[in-house]
């Protein structure tokens, strides 16, 4: 929905001072209790993909995020189960499929219609506090408000006992979110690209120059798109200096060595195959994990998904897991490695969409529902952004190679199949090969066990009334917000979504 539009570049200035937030609220390493239960701590900043020098980016440095990888495990094939922010969240705060719970349509729930979790499930900050945890979640820096959540359920804010954990009682441990604004710091055009970089300048002496850029080959080498992704490189700086200020007040408070780390981003970059695409720049993500009980300097190849830090944080903290919580505890000494990994994309803010995945170590399978739609459908939030403007740009004017075409097809396969091993980027649709005619078969079969075991409630289209009442939320928030202009933009999308569904497409 428009999410630069809420973007708060004070929050960087916030950022150079890292310092002087050591000294608040500071608690005393020898309280009782924090050596008898670890505390835990989420770091998830929005927009990211694994753009880490501990991942292999050679454009950057990255060495607060190296440091706590070789200090804990390091996950090389963790996987989001939707490319995009609220669909994630609702599933990493539950530890459940976001399609099993209803929450699949990104910002969904907002209007007069709402969403209901089933009675049984609760938030995972609720099982904490629950457990005796004091519960947190801010921005960084703090700024005295409670951090991003973005659910698409109805929840009682009281599962947070506030922004701060150094509110707690005495000797209360506690679980903190830290929610960061990441890949979004850089904005959509050349004023947010010049902020991110000049905030570069100052807390590090200098900005990632365009020539450091190295870009996916189904990007085109414009102008744009390049300034885009270094102003890209230096939100990831600053977000590993973030996570070196967090470090840093948890050692300044005695309490690093019984705090469980948790590192991880909401999804992949915002960009054109990126968020909301299936394809792995959009689904796959940094996971580490360092603290009490965790093996320092560990590597994990196999294949994990976002919501099982859900599972492992409970675990931890010696929760019991729930019996309904389709999240796993990766850490545990009997955890039987998943052979896959599932994630869903459906309608993002007014675009309608269908799409469904399995990602195993050595291949993907995409199922697209709407084969009849082109792959860029209108959407107003990422229509917005220069890079997507410049993309089309290109395509107008021919100067697209056969690869960076793909993005502008008229109509989608049914299925897609890549081996990721010989194809990371996935541009070589092996569905129709006769050679991968086994392969296709398999995951086939497999995404089809996942959508019924699991209760996809994708199955069923979402409803007209519910559309509706979503839109009406979202377009009364843009008449707020933005300009006639853009209002045009988002009802004539609108309309042609009814149009196309009319239609059958």
């Amino acid at each position: 929905m428009f999410e630069m539009l809420s973007l708060k570049f004070q929050f960087l200035a916030g950022l150079l001072v890292s310092w002087a937030l050591l000294s608040v609220g500071s608690v005393d390493a020898k309280e009782p209790g924090n050596e008898r239960r670890p505390n835990i701590v989420w770091i998830i900043p929005d927009d990211m993909s694994a753009n880490f020098s501990c991942y292999g980016e050679t454009a950057i440095e990255t060495p607060n995020v190296d440091r706590l990888a070789a200090d804990g495990v390091k996950f090389t094939n963790a996987y989001v189960t939707a490319p995009v922010c609220s669909t994630c969240r609702s599933a990493f705060i539950t530890g459940m499929y976001q399609t099993s719970i209803g929450a699949h349509h990104h910002r969904s729930g907002r209007g007069e219609l709402k969403i209901q979790l089933p009675d049984a499930i609760k938030l995972i900050p609720e099982l904490f506090q629950n457990a005796g945890y004091h519960t947190s979640i801010t921005g960084w820096p703090m700024n005295g408000k409670l951090g991003k959540t973005d659910y698409n359920f109805e929840w009682d804010q009281s599962v947070y006992d506030g922004n701060d954990w150094s509110k707690r009682k005495k000797g209360q441990p506690f679980f903190a979110q830290i929610q960061t604004q990441g890949g979004k710091l850089r904005g959509k055009d050349n004023s947010g690209w010049e902020k991110i970089s000049k905030a570069a300048e100052k807390r590090f002496g200098s900005r990632t120059p365009n020539s450091a850029v190295k870009l996916p080959p189904y990007y085109p080498n414009h102008p744009d798109i390049v300034r885009d992704w270094a102003a890209y490189l230096d939100s990831v700086r600053l977000t590993d200096a973030m996570v070196g200020d967090v470090l840093a007040r948890l050692e300044a408070e005695g309490v690093r060595k019984n705090t469980l780390v948790l590192f991880m981003t909401d999804h992949g970059i915002s960009h054109g195959r990126g968020k909301q695409f299936m394809y792995d720049e959009g689904l796959h993500v940094p996971l580490i994990i360092a603290g009490p009980g965790v093996k320092a300097g560990a590597v994990r190849k196999d294949v994990v998904e976002h919501i099982d830090i859900a599972a492992l944080s409970l675990a931890a903290a010696g929760i019991q897991i729930p019996k309904y919580m389709q999240a796993q505890d990766i850490l545990a000494a009997d955890y039987s490695p998943r052979k896959a990994a599932f994630a869903a994309r459906d309608r993002c803010d007014e675009t309608v969409d269908h799409m469904r995945s399995v990602r195993t170590k050595d291949f993907k399978y995409i199922r697209n529902f709407l084969p009849n739609r082109p792959y860029l459908q209108p959407c107003a939030y990422k229509d917005a952004k220069a890079i997507l403007i410049a993309l089309r740009e290109c395509h107008h004017a021919g100067t697209l190679n056969e690869t960076q075409e793909l993005l502008f097809r008229e109509e989608r396969p049914k299925e897609e199949l890549f081996d990721v091993r010989t194809d990371p980027h996935e541009v070589n649709n092996l569905a129709g090969d006769p050679a991968f005619a086994g392969k296709l078969k398999e995951l086939r079969g497999r995404l089809d066990t996942w959508m019924e075991e699991t209760d996809d409630k994708g199955r069923a289209a979402e409803s007209k009334e519910m559309y509706d009442s979503d839109m009406a939320i979202y377009l009364s928030t843009i008449k707020r917000r933005s300009t006639p202009e853009n209002l045009k933009i988002i009802e004539d999308n609108i309309a042609l979504m009814k149009k196309w569904a009319a239609e059958g497409k």
